[in-house]
């Protein structure tokens, strides 16, 4: 059997009237198209009965797909949510993503799990005050958020020189933050206010986060193959639309499951998975593999280097090294010290770039595409 597929823009009160219905089954599918893009196009009329959601992956590598949910795995990672957040009472959500992304539509899947309306922040650029004050008029008894990094960063300097907006970020029971690493600095400085912040791992393929502060929700099980963090369990996408050879990569079957390869390098201790970074974010460099992740980790530990991105280039002795590109005033030797007492001489970073801004994509992330075009171009 199968059902309709509509292009439903990214605007929260219409996509959230419309996930309602395509997860109650009186409505089609639906894919959520960013605002300030064109329509999708190349896609089919109908598909598979049992599907609620196709979202589009951020592309941030430049090979953007179309990850396919279930009715089911939405649910199932929902309820998950709530069981690991916890909270009394009736719990409410503020918008404060992009309602394209899988994060933003996990806010609005949360909420009709739990039958409640969420508040959404208006567009543009974050504004701790502006949250701050929506937080202040909700109503529910539990009250949470989904931020990134930089979203977060923004709330703890804000809590930092303003008590009422400390106050009421407190009476907040958690702010899930997710996108991308978040900085032990930055996780240290919200837990010295009081802050309850929950780290989320996971991606459109699991239906959004389904590892909460490195604990995988009830019947989502980890292991580590070839390096590498498998997941299996009830929150796995159904593959990628129109794209059966990829979906075979990328979701095997062995051990009598599926699986979701993440493509990201981990490890497990006592059942709590540490991701390290990803399996693709290497370089060769004299002849040594270097990951970036790494190497970017160890950096953003100095002082004015907490937002650095790490690039690799090409470079004539080594084949390739690294570059760090951030707007912050630390220095390039400072850098290539914290990175040799991490890692080792092999890994230190050969220069050091200043900008004006960091180019991010809408789902917290570094544009690393953005990032490289801008990079001159030599030592």
């Amino acid at each position: 059997m199968t059902r309709a597929l509509r292009v439903v823009p990214a605007e929260p009160a219409e996509l959230f009237d419309a996930l309602h219905r395509a997860l109650d089954g009186s409505g089609p599918a639906v894919l959520p198209a960013r605002l300030d893009a064109p329509a999708p196009t190349g896609l089919p009329d109908e598909v598979d009965r049992k599907v609620a959601l196709v979202v589009e992956t951020s592309g941030s590598t430049g090979d953007p797909k179309r990850v396919v949910l279930s009715t089911s795995a939405l649910l199932q990672s929902a309820a998950g949510s709530g069981a690991a957040l916890g909270g009394h009472g009736q719990r409410q959500w503020l918008l404060a993503l992009p309602a394209h992304y899988i994060a933003g539509v996990n806010v609005l899947v949360r909420s009709i799990a739990d039958g409640t309306t969420p508040v959404v922040l208006d567009p543009g650029p974050f504004d701790a005050a502006a949250f701050s004050a929506l937080v202040e008029r909700m109503t529910g008894d539990s009250l949470f958020a989904a931020v990134v990094p930089a979203q977060l960063a923004a709330l703890v300097a804000a809590a930092e020189t303003s008590t009422t907006i400390r106050d009421i970020l407190r009476g907040m029971h958690g702010l899930l933050v997710g996108g991308q690493s978040t900085p032990p600095e930055l996780r240290d400085r919200a837990d010295a206010l009081g802050l309850r912040v929950v780290r989320s791992y996971g991606s459109s393929e699991t239906a959004g986060g389904c590892v909460y502060d490195g604990v995988p929700f009830a019947g989502v099980e980890p292991r580590i193959v070839d390096d590498v963090l498998e997941l299996a369990g009830p929150v796995l996408a159904e593959g990628y639309l129109g794209d059966p050879v990829r979906t075979a990569a990328v979701f095997p079957h062995d051990a009598g499951r599926r699986w979701y390869r993440t493509g990201d390098i981990a490890m497990l201790d006592g059942g709590v998975v540490r991701v390290t970074g990803r399996a693709d974010n290497v370089i060769i460099s004299g002849g040594i593999n270097v990951s970036l992740d790494r190497v970017q980790a160890a950096v953003r530990t100095v002082a004015g280097l907490a937002d650095a991105v790490l690039l690799g280039v090409d470079d004539e002795r080594f084949g390739q090294a690294s570059v760090i590109v951030t707007t912050g005033d630390g220095t390039l030797a400072d850098a290539r010290s914290a990175v040799e007492s991490a890692i080792g001489r092999h890994a230190r970073p050969a220069r050091l770039e200043r900008v004006d801004e960091i180019p991010m994509l809408a789902s917290g992330k570094p544009d690393v595409q953005a990032i490289r075009t801008g990079l001159p171009v030599g030592p």
